[in-house]
This record gives structure tokens, C-alpha cells and sequence, in this order.
């Protein structure tokens, strides 16, 4: 499965990024590569929940990794 994940500069460091095909999936980290890490246990925990489709929001990087 690949989702796209939209990648945000946190205001205190680090980043955080969104899955706009999973509402209310988000996760953060300090780099780039702890980000991704976080995004693979964000996506497999919100998936193991039913959630109803909605969109992204904000402006970010668009991002896409397989599941």
C-alpha cells in the first residue's frame, strides 16, 4: 500500500507530518528519518481503527511511502 504523507516544519523544531487518506493520523519527530520511523507506527495504529475519509489541510511537502 502507499499513502501520501504531507510533511510540516514545526514552529518548536523538528517536524510533523499528516496522512490526508487517514484523518487524524499525524505524527512528529526531530529529523527526517525519525519522522518517517514515527509515520510507519502512526499509519499502523490509525489503520487498525475505522475512521471516516477527510482532506488535508495546511501547506506542507507531499511525501509518498509504502505500508
Amino acid at each position: 500500500m502507499k499513502l501520501k504523507i504531507i510533511i510540516h516544519e514545526a514552529e518548536e523544531g523538528g517536524l510533523w507530518a499528516e496522512v490526508p487518506a487517514i484523518p487524524g493520523c499525524a505524527t512528529q519527530g526531530e529529523t527526517l528519518e525519525e519522522l518517517i520511523s514515527n509515520l510507519y507506527e502512526a499509519v499502523e495504529g490509525c489503520l487498525s481503527v475505522d475512521v471516516a475519509l477527510s482532506g488535508a489541510s495546511g501547506e506542507g511537502r507531499v511525501m509518498e511511502i509504502a505500508v
